[in-house]
Formats: C-alpha cells, sequence, structure tokens
C-alpha cells in the first residue's frame, strides 16, 4: 500500500490481466483489456505526425487508455482543460490533433478512442516512458492567456508516494468515486494517478448530482474526490452512501458545508491544498472551524518581497510564487487570508479576470471593460462594468447583455460569465489613471 507503482509501470507490471480497473454501472474493466486499448491506441498514433496531442474526456477509463497510449508511444499528453470546441480552435497552434470519447467539431486531426472490450491473448510490454516526459496542463494567466504548466512523470509519481503515506491505509480497498474532471491537475493526480498507482478501481463517470452520489453501490467503500462547490449542494434528505474517505480541493471549503457534510457521511473532510502549478501543499482534516494547514513534508515557503514563493520535492528548483496570502503559526502550520492578483477563483474555478475583459472588448459596442468578483447573499460571481460605444448606448441594455452573454458562452466556464452587468458613462480612475478595485465593487453594492 505504501509502494504506488510508478506510471511507467501500470501496464508492464506483472499483475494478472483480470486486475480489476475501472467500472461503470455493471460494465467492469480489467487491467487485460486496458492493456489490449492503450496498445491499440499507440499503435495508431506512431503511425500520425506530430507530436502533441490533446486529452477531451468525459469517460476516465478512456482517458488513462489515451494517456497511457500517447506516453508510450513517445508523444506528449496535452489537457487542455475543456472541450468547448470553439477555444479548440482557437488553441489548435498548442497540439497536433485531439484525442477524445466523442465526436468533436473541430478543425484539424481527431481520433475517437473506443474500448475494444477485449484484451490480447498474449501480453507484449510497451515501449518505456521515461521518468522525464512531461503531461502539459493549462490553466488561468495572469495576464488572461492560459498558462501552460509541464508534470513530469516523477513528479506525479512523488505526489502519489506523498499522497499514499498521508491517507495510508484509510483507502485501501476503496473504490474511487469523483465529482471532478481528470482534465485539471487535482482530478489527474486524484481521479486517475494515486487510484492507479495504487490498485483501487475507480468510477469511469464524473458525479454531478448528489443523487447519483447516494445511488451507489451499497455493499463497497469509497474514497470521494469532491470539490467544495459539489458539497454545498448535498441533500441530506437522501440515504447517505458508504464514504470511507472524502477528499476535498479546489478551494476553501466552508465550515457550514463542512459540518452539513458531516451530519450526512458521518466523517469529515480531509482537505488539500494546492494548485496546478505546485501540485499539493498541505492538508487538514476539518473537524473544528478554524483548522490550520499542514504542509506535506519537504514544503517550504519563503517571503519573496510581497509574495510567497514555495518549493518541495514535486517543484523545479526556482519554486512557484503563489497567488494565496497566508498567515503562519509559530508551528508551521498556517491559514489562507486571501489572494492578490488579477486570477480569483469561483465555485473551485481559477478564473482570469484579464481574459474576460478581452473577451468583452471583442464583442460588439464595448469599448471599455473591467472585471471583478462580486458576493452576494454569500454567493460569488462576475461583475463587470461597461463604457459602450455610442451605438450600443441607443440599444435595449437588457437585449444588449443577454446577446453578450451568449456569445461569450464558447469561450468562458458558465460561472466566468458575469452574472452582474453595469453600463457607465465612464471607468472610475484614481489620479495616476489606475482603476481602483474598492471603488469599482461600490458600483455593485445594490441593484440598479
Amino acid at each position: 500500500m505504501f509502494n504506488p507503482l510508478p506510471l511507467n509501470q501500470w501496464l508492464n507490471a506483472p499483475r494478472p490481466d483480470d486486475t480489476p480497473v475501472a467500472w461503470s454501472g455493471d460494465r467492469r474493466w480489467t487491467l487485460g483489456e486496458l492493456r489490449y486499448d492503450a496498445h491499440a491506441l499507440m499503435a495508431r498514433l506512431q503511425q500520425q505526425e506530430g507530436e502533441r496531442w490533446a486529452l477531451c474526456f468525459d469517460d476516465s477509463y478512456l482517458f488513462i487508455v489515451a494517456l497511457l497510449a500517447t506516453l508510450h508511444a513517445g508523444k506528449t499528453p496535452v489537457l487542455p482543460g475543456h472541450s468547448r470546441e470553439s477555444q479548440l480552435d482557437e488553441q489548435k497552434a498548442l497540439f497536433s490533433g485531439v484525442l477524445s470519447d466523442r465526436t468533436l467539431n473541430v478543425s484539424g486531426r481527431l481520433l475517437v478512442v473506443s474500448s475494444a472490450c477485449r484484451r490480447a491473448t498474449t501480453f507484449t510490454p510497451l515501449p518505456l516512458i521515461d521518468d522525464d516526459r512531461v503531461i502539459e496542463l493549462f490553466t488561468s494567466g495572469s495576464t488572461g492567456v492560459p498558462e501552460r504548466i509541464g508534470k513530469t512523470i516523477a513528479q506525479l509519481d512523488q505526489e502519489a508516494r506523498l499522497l499514499a503515506a498521508r491517507f495510508g491505509e484509510r483507502i485501501e480497498g476503496c473504490s474511487v468515486v469523483s465529482s471532478v474532471v481528470p482534465q485539471h491537475l487535482y482530478g489527474l493526480t486524484f481521479r486517475i494517478v494515486l487510484p492507479m498507482a495504487l490498485g483501487l478501481v475507480l468510477h469511469t463517470a464524473m458525479l454531478a448530482y448528489a443523487e447519483q452520489l447516494a445511488a451507489l453501490e451499497g455493499d463497497k467503500r469509497y474514497l470521494f474526490i469532491s470539490s467544495p462547490a459539489f458539497l454545498k449542494r448535498l441533500d441530506p434528505q437522501l440515504a447517505p452512501p458508504p464514504v470511507a474517505v472524502l477528499v476535498s480541493a479546489g478551494g476553501v471549503l466552508e465550515w457550514a458545508a463542512a459540518c452539513e457534510t458531516q451530519r450526512w457521511l458521518g466523517l469529515w473532510p480531509d482537505e488539500i491544498y494546492g494548485s496546478s502549478e505546485t501540485g499539493v501543499l498541505a492538508w487538514r482534516y476539518r473537524q473544528a472551524e478554524a483548522n490550520l494547514w499542514q504542509p506535506f513534508p519537504g514544503v517550504i515557503f519563503t517571503r519573496d518581497n510581497d509574495a510567497l514563493r514555495v518549493s518541495s520535492p514535486l517543484i523545479d528548483a526556482d519554486g512557484v510564487l503563489l497567488d494565496d496570502r497566508l498567515q503562519f503559526a509559530d508551528n508551521g502550520q498556517f491559514s489562507i487570508v486571501g489572494r492578490r492578483g488579477r486570477v480569483v477563483k469561483i465555485e473551485e474555478k481559477r478564473i482570469s479576470l484579464n481574459e474576460i475583459e478581452q473577451r468583452l472588448l471583442a464583442l460588439d459596442g464595448i469599448r471599455e471593460a473591467a472585471a471583478l468578483p462580486v458576493t452576494r447573499g454569500g454567493r460569488q460571481g462576475i461583475g463587470v462594468l461597461l463604457v459602450l460605444s455610442d451605438a450600443a448606448r441607443q440599444r435595449s441594455s437588457k437585449t444588449q447583455i443577454l446577446a453578450w452573454r451568449r456569445a461569450l458562452r464558447p469561450w468562458l466556464e458558465p460561472v466566468a460569465i458575469p452574472r452582474y452587468w453595469r453600463i457607465v458613462d465612464e471607468m472610475p480612475v484614481n489620479s495616476m489613471n489606475k482603476r481602483v478595485y474598492a471603488q469599482l465593487q461600490e458600483l455593485f453594492h445594490e441593484d440598479p
């Protein structure tokens, strides 16, 4: 249990073909089937030109097939973080083609991946994957341009070892279910890498509703990989499933939601703090509102001007500047006291305010745009202030806003589409011609 299988040995290690890997309903996939499917896709990819392939999947088993086939073929898996056709076309220079479990209307090469539902009579080991091979992910950068992040196989293996040491026997024998996608690092690490490294069977579909969680078979012990947004929407009237360990990450879990979760499932959540750039940094077992975060072994925070720089066994030598502001106790534990910069988290999604502004400025009739987070009734959304052209000011604002919202949908996450809109004659600025966001916030204190 404490010696996770390295990623480059998931298929080549001498394990029985009938080892269970994944399930969905009554369907079960075995290691033998995974070996066959990955080998077949690897052979297809070896015949394709191009180094970089985008992985756009809903099904976790097929995601694993594509991930392993790409790596064993000597290619680079690219995780765009979404499957939106418009944005894939916009980002097509970032990859040579797309692998998906469904037909997408994208320009360029698309390989649709499925399972052959068979296994080879004899197994031929696949080509080795070097530890320095990279999986590329994308996250919102402070400039609004998606930021490319490379994770080596060695870093993912080290992260699996850290998590195995942390959770130990608590997750042994668990079946893994999740409400997060594998295209971001949290989902990749906890929904894919950790189960495969520890030999845990994983559910192929993402749980979108509490009803799906409650409907899980009662004869298993579950490791549930969740987000705070999902836990806020639990229905305590449903029958609780046998969840043995609950992990939450992607944002801070509100104490009220943690308590409601404990009342329903009978266990407190384990929270993970980290980011796509850093990997896991700290954890806490949330049994009290003021519980502090405990850094993982080897994680070191140092002051860098007005920010913090973090280093760890999962981070390259230069370390990473944090978007978050932390407050430390004498024992090295810490609390999170805010964020800096132009990237905010809403419903556990990293949202680039700069990107929203750029998308708005590309729309007809908008001359200036300012985006900022707005909190109403305990719920956070995006608010925007707009300066319009003369022609746009003559049109109905409600009709305009509906049209602008529709125009933004192909480009932005649903939670990034502005909820609150204000039209102003000119953008408020200070004497240095800089926007003062506290002043901008005041314009959203009450509905017009």
